[in-house]
């Protein structure tokens, strides 16, 4: 899926660096975001 601008992003639930579980865009509130995704290896 790719995103346009404007488009609101996907909800996506992760575990983040502490094992949380975190829901995206939720955890951000009405502010911006970053998401930096890690692929681990090609």
């Amino acid at each position: 899926m790719k995103l346009d601008t404007g488009d609101a992003f996907p909800q996506i639930t992760l575990s983040d660096l502490d094992d949380q579980e975190v829901t995206i865009p939720e955890v951000f509130g009405d502010g911006w975001g970053v998401v930096l995704m890690y692929r681990g290896h090609w």
